[in-house]
């Protein structure tokens, strides 16, 4: 089977850049080794509902904002969209105090000046710097990738409990007080500060769109199609192998694959240099989630239309290295389909390291054993004791509870040890981490969260660089 296009991975990047060369006339294959496409946007069923992965909100929806013109032109603006309340579509609890994120940056300075009056204009500054690096580009970008995020915001603020209130966001990138760049801090929080949404429904309404794009342009998608080797000849790829036999040849590949797997399929190219190997090799990855999906008790609980953030001491930043139990927890509750003014699901979300999963990284899914699910009911556990600071007596409603850990994603995406955000951006050595679409072979080239930038605005903003760099190529 040969085309114009092979795309490798279905997550949304794949999504895209195989939707958007199918209608152009190209004829693409796109190939996912799971049973169903979606990548971190896939939902998955369990008693009659479905349960999402990695999608919880999107910023910047609205007209003139950061992903409306690219959601308009890949047809997700219809879906079912709801915005989140304006006055705080974070809610974010630090130890006693809760503190609101408003959406529009005057509201936002407005809302946390009236708690912390003495940095008004610090907080102005603040969001004209993160509009400003969220939409910057060339070496005015590359000058904030080599910015340290936790340096500036301590330069900019008196008040360090003002830095742990609008970095809390911990659930949506990972925080390096040592590493972190101001452009990956800025790109995760500009948007919503913009405007704020969920779906009604899970994320597999934005996949079902995407897919169903793609296949009515003439684009073929093929499920259960592991690649395990590129092949190259003469400096190219000529085909994709899959371990049951099946061979894709193309005349373009592009692979929304993690870097290091990518390029591990390339086993004896002639152009992947030692020291590209080496760089790639060394790339570190962030740190993974753990998810308690929750099915709360029939009108149990009213629906809030807001995400609430709880961490038990103000220490946003180094929650990842937390050694006494769960440090903070991302509540989401998911919009209520039948109208119902009650929740029936929520999700608790946080950051869990590998070194928590190292004890069953040789297992599958549901072969790990008792004490792999007595580690994962006691973290359940947890998160819900943490959570019950905002939402008393939440232990008391819950019917039902899924649990998954970074072990759970990396089986399912192949991301190395189960990251949430791809490969680590590291501000004191920006060009070894930044990565481009564009790789040693002329006609592979990448895309997703592991270039520069991670989430549904970073992998959608990625794969229109892939698509851009694709217009000057002859295929």
């Amino acid at each position: 089977m040969k085309y114009d296009v092979v795309v490798i991975g279905s997550g949304l990047g794949g999504l895209i850049c195989a939707r958007e060369l199918a209608r152009s006339g190209r004829s693409v294959a796109l190939l996912e080794r799971q049973h169903a496409p979606g990548g971190c946007l896939q939902s998955y069923r369990r008693g009659g509902m479905d349960f999402d992965t990695g999608l919880h909100y999107v910023g910047g929806l609205a007209p003139g904002e950061s992903l409306h013109d690219a959601f308009g032109e890949l047809g997700l603006l219809s879906l079912p969209w709801q915005r989140l309340d304006a006055d705080g579509f974070d809610r974010v609890t630090i130890g006693h105090e809760t503190f609101c994120l408003a959406q529009g940056y005057e509201h936002f300075v407005k809302t946390l000046a009236a708690r912390f009056p003495e940095e008004r204009e610090a907080l102005r500054s603040y969001v004209k710097t993160l509009h400003d690096v969220a939409h910057s580009s060339g070496a005015e970008a590359m000058g904030y990738i080599a910015v340290n995020a936790y340096d500036y915001l301590n330069g900019l603020f008196r008040d360090p409990l003002l830095v742990n209130v609008v970095s809390s966001a911990a659930m949506r990138m990972e925080l390096r007080r040592e590493s972190l760049p101001l452009f990956t801090y800025a790109h995760g929080l500009d948007s919503y500060i913009e405007s704020s949404w969920r779906l009604k429904g899970s994320g597999k309404l934005i996949v079902n769109s995407l897919v169903s794009d793609i296949q009515a342009a003439g684009g073929e998608i093929y499920c259960g199609m592991e690649v395990s080797q590129l092949k190259e000849q003469d400096g190219r790829i000529v085909a994709a192998r899959c371990p049951n036999g099946k061979t894709f040849e193309g005349r373009l590949f592009i692979s929304d694959v993690h870097p290091q797997l990518t390029f591990g399929w390339l086993k004896d190219s002639s152009r992947l240099k030692g020291m590209f190997r080496r760089r790639i090799a060394a790339l570190e990855n962030t740190f993974g989630l753990f998810t308690a999906s929750l099915v709360l008790k029939p009108g149990a609980l009213d629906y809030f239309n807001h995400n609430k953030y709880v961490f038990r001491k103000p220490n946003v930043w180094t929650i990842h290295e937390n050694e006494e139990g769960v440090g903070g927890v991302l509540i989401s509750a998911r919009v209520p389909e039948d109208g119902s003014k009650h929740v029936r699901q929520l999700d608790l979300l946080t950051p869990m390291a590998w070194n928590l999963c190292k004890p069953w990284e040789a297992t599958t899914v549901g072969r790990r054993g008792e004490t792999y699910e007595l580690q994962k009911e006691r973290i359940a556990d947890d998160c819900i004791r943490l959570a019950e600071r905002v939402l008393p007596g939440l232990g008391n409603i819950v019917e039902r509870r899924y649990t998954s850990t970074p072990l759970t994603w990396r089986d399912y995406t192949l991301t190395p040890c189960g990251s949430a955000f791809g490969v680590r951006k590291d501000c004191r050595q920006p060009l070894l981490t930044m990565l481009s679409p564009r790789t040693p072979l002329e006609n592979l080239l990448l895309t997703g969260q592991s270039l520069a930038l991670h989430g549904l605005e970073g992998v959608t903003k990625t794969a229109f660089n892939t698509l851009d760099i694709i217009k000057g190529m002859k295929i």
